[in-house]
């Protein structure tokens, strides 16, 4: 093989080739500033918003600012609920992290029970991460400083400052103010995202009824933070708006007295303005303390509350009602008179013992050789249920039913609370839902004298009692009579709806309320009870019965079982030639209306009228006052008993009964 032949460079060709590599890198050089240019435009000029908003997210928290809640004033300006400054302690999980790993160390410097750690845990499992959580309602003034040295350790734990409900009065308006409770997620999905920040919201009374005004808007502050999460300063706020205080148009005074004048018994009272339908005062007792509700009661108490038998929780006037017994007599007596089947004048004889025509079967007066001819005026001051038998089975059931309805019997009030019962007025239509059973002509005539199927309420009988009183003007019964926007804003009035007529004869009405004044004068079954009023009182007593009786053996309450005592009613106004109050008054197993539930009203009567505030109650052991008694007669339908009866009141103590 010959020698290798060796290739020659070329200049100009290495030339070429390295002004195009240098080229192509100048061209990827270019790119790659171009890109890095393009996306730091990206960043500072089309991003910008997103960054310089996420930037600021971590120096700049939004706090959420509640606002306080509305107060809560009776008609003479006295605050009935209001707010007190107070610590809580709120934690975020997503920011504090498993709870093992703080809760132990946070445990040494905040007090915290094992009952407050389980509500923590099931409300971290159900609520989104994201969200606060009230680890602890209230922290004492202690616990907060103590917390303060050593927040650094505990980030997404924050120590926040509120405004906390308090009912000053306690169980004397529980169940008319109600009370707030800490925001479940039922409330939550109920108020919506716009005030999940929220943390009480009203769960009973009025508190629930005006939640809406109540609470307010929320507001929110800018805080500057360090990388610590410490609060370095506000830079920024939009302010909450306070919610709507509400004036009720309830007497605190009378309030006092209404309960003092209950004593140890157990039941309920309305009072009202005939003139305006406005409440001025009702109990429900026993009451309860709200304040234990505001941050969330313990087991223990709500055990407590729970098994009392004389159900303090439970709402007399809202949820409650039975057998009106003879307070429903007047209407009845109107509704005869109005429909055209009596006339004022008109007497019927009362031998002690009536009989459907046909029927050996008898249904009895409250007098063994009753009470002679009567006309309507002494068919309600003496109580004549003679009068009504025949009166309810002349006008029938079904044209029976109709008139009570017109009264505002088996219907809503229209009180500013939830949940409230409409009744029942007896009606084979109502029968017929509730039972397979026809309607009996005896059930008929029972309803003449409140028993049987009836069911009426405290209020549902103040109200149609306040519409006697004011010359047949039915009126919406309600507790709030105005609202203010603002401590320095007026205030204004809430609207009422117009008034319905249930009489358009006046005639008619005199005579109803000459009988329903006879019932406090000499002869009538209030007559002992409002003896020496220096003002006149017209009224009716009621007494509804839970057992029957066989033969004409006579039932004494005070020997038969609590449970079985008869319930005492009284309703009433004054004064009765310009009233200006309207009272119903229920006294649980009472005994009778006349010797219970009737010196109950005078005292409250007493107290509106002349300023008299209620005696204590006697002292144990002092010796009682004599009772007036007075033999009592019952009628008997389908082996069940029914009849009105006026007499001795129960006054054993009520811890002694239970």
């Amino acid at each position: 093989m010959g020698p290798r032949r060796r290739q020659l460079k070329s200049p100009a060709a290495e030339a070429a080739q390295f002004r195009r590599r240098a080229l192509l890198g100048f061209v990827l050089v270019v790119l790659a500033l171009v890109g890095l240019g393009g996306w730091y435009f990206k960043l500072q000029v089309v991003d910008h918003a997103d960054y310089a908003l996420q930037s600021e997210a971590n120096r700049v928290k939004l706090r959420p600012v509640l606002p306080g809640r509305g107060l809560i004033l009776d008609r003479k300006g006295r605050v009935l609920a209001d707010n007190v400054p107070a610590y809580r302690l709120d934690v975020t999980p997503l920011e504090a992290g498993p709870p093992g790993d703080w809760l132990p160390a946070l445990r040494r410097i905040v007090a915290l029970d094992d009952e407050q750690v389980a509500e923590f845990e099931a409300a971290r499992k159900a609520q989104k991460r994201f969200r606060p959580i009230t680890l602890k309602p209230r922290v004492d003034a202690d616990e907060a400083a103590r917390f303060a040295v050593d927040r650094w350790r505990f980030p997404g734990v924050e120590l926040v400052p509120y405004l906390n409900r308090r009912y000053p009065y306690g169980p004397l308006l529980a169940h008319v103010i109600g009370y707030v409770g800490r925001v479940d997620e039922e409330d939550l999905l109920r108020m919506g995202e716009a005030d999940s920040a929220f943390t009480h919201v009203g769960k009973a009374g009025l508190e629930r009824y005006y939640d809406d005004i109540l609470r307010g808007r929320i507001g929110y502050e800018r805080v500057e933070t360090n990388v610590e999460g410490r609060s370095l300063g506000t830079i920024g706020r939009e302010p909450a708006i306070p919610g709507a205080d509400l004036r009720l148009s309830i007497d605190l005074d009378l309030q006092r007295a209404m309960a003092a004048s209950f004593g140890d018994m157990d039941g309920s009272a309305v009072a009202l303005d005939p003139r305006t339908g406005e409440v001025l005062a009702m109990v429900s007792l026993p009451g309860y303390d709200p304040n234990l509700f505001v941050n969330g009661i313990s087991h223990k108490d709500y055990g407590a509350l729970t098994a009392n038998p004389s159900r303090p929780l439970f709402n007399r006037n809202v949820l409650g009602g039975g057998p009106p017994g003879s307070t429903v007599k007047p209407f009845i007596g109107l509704a005869g008179l109005d429909s055209g089947l009596r006339t004022a004048d008109d007497r019927v004889l009362s031998t002690g013992e009536f009989h459907i025509p046909g029927q050996r079967r008898g249904y009895r007066d409250s007098h063994a050789g009753g009470h002679g001819w009567t006309d309507l005026r002494k068919s309600i001051s003496a109580s004549v249920n003679t009068y009504y038998y025949k009166l309810a089975l002349d006008m029938g059931i079904e044209q029976f039913a109709d008139w009570m309805r017109r009264y505002g019997f088996g219907q809503k009030t229209g009180i500013d609370l939830v949940g409230e019962n409409e009744g029942i007025v007896p009606s084979p239509e109502w029968k017929r839902k509730n039972s397979r059973e026809p309607w009996y002509t005896g059930e008929t005539v029972i309803a003449g004298i409140g028993q049987g199927f009836w069911k009426a309420t405290t209020l549902q009988l103040v109200r149609a009692t306040a519409a006697i009183a004011d010359d047949g003007e039915l009126r919406r019964v309600h507790l709030v009579s105005a609202r203010r926007d603002g401590y320095r804003e007026p205030w204004q009035e809430l609207p009422q709806p117009a008034p319905v007529l249930v009489s358009e004869h006046p005639e008619h009405l005199k005579a109803v309320q000459e009988g329903m004044l006879g019932t406090t004068q000499p002869g009538g079954t209030a007559y002992y009870a409002m003896l020496g009023s220096p003002y006149p009182i017209a009224g009716k007593t009621g007494t509804a019965q839970k057992v029957s009786r066989k033969g004409s053996v006579s039932v004494d309450p005070h020997q038969l079982p609590l449970a079985l005592r008869h319930q005492a009613w009284f309703i009433g106004y004054a004064p009765a030639d310009n009233p200006t109050i309207a009272v119903a008054v229920a006294v649980e197993h009472g005994g009778f209306g006349s010797t219970t539930a009737a010196p109950i009203a005078r005292k409250i009567m007493d107290a509106w009228i002349l300023g008299k505030m209620p005696e204590p109650p006697q002292a144990e052991g002092a010796e009682a006052a004599p009772v007036v008694r007075f033999d009592n007669v019952v009628g008997a339908v389908n082996g069940m008993a029914f009849g009105e009866v006026d007499g001795a009141v129960d006054s054993a103590p009520r811890k002694a009964r239970r």
